[in-house]
């Protein structure tokens, strides 16, 4: 059944319908929740409070076209509205690939993750939901910016700046691992 019907279906107030439509979607939400959040009991309470707003709010979706960008959306803004009623000490999460490709070195994989970590954990919500939304979810920056709900211009200048942070902390990064010498590694 295509995506459009099981939409009308599912506003009708048809839950398996519902079910339908969310069931492929819920990884993928959850894992840019984990991201945005760095902790994995608040991306499941994100997740959680974006699929209640989604089955309340269903009627308004104009497009069924766009329900995965819309639930992506409500999915990033509960985990922005989370994160600020948090405000608390950061928790540590492990990032978890959607695809497992073939990795030649495993050493260089796995200090690569732990970098890549290290400077995502390093930005804001704002930034490491657009990160997300783009490079881990790949997302175009317009179906990012609408997700968002902000101009595309926005987007554009919060990922520069994103980026920017990351390539900043990145470098220092690399440069402190580089300063140790080999002896003292645990």
């Amino acid at each position: 059944m295509d995506q459009r019907r099981l939409v009308e279906q599912a506003a009708r107030g048809d839950h398996d319908a519902f079910a339908l439509l969310v069931r492929d979607a819920v990884a993928r939400l959850d894992t840019a929740a984990r991201l945005i959040l760095r902790d994995p009991e608040l991306a499941r309470d994100a997740v959680q409070e974006a699929l209640i707003r989604a089955w309340r709010d269903l009627r308004s979706l104009r497009d069924p076209e766009r329900f995965d960008a819309w639930i992506h959306r409500l999915t990033v803004n509960a985990c922005l509205d989370l994160a600020r009623r948090r405000r608390r000490r950061p928790i540590e999460v492990e990032i978890t690939t959607l695809f497992s490709p073939s990795i030649p070195d495993l050493a260089t994989a796995v200090a690569d993750r732990a970098l890549v970590d290290s400077v995502l954990r390093r930005l804001d919500e704002r930034g490491r939901a657009i990160i997300v939304l783009h490079y881990f979810l790949g997302m175009p920056l317009t179906e990012v910016a609408a997700t968002l709900g902000v101009p595309v211009g926005t987007v554009k200048s919060r990922l520069h700046r994103a980026l920017g942070e990351m390539r900043t902390t990145a470098t220092a990064d690399g440069m402190a691992a580089a300063s140790v010498p080999e002896g003292n590694l645990a």
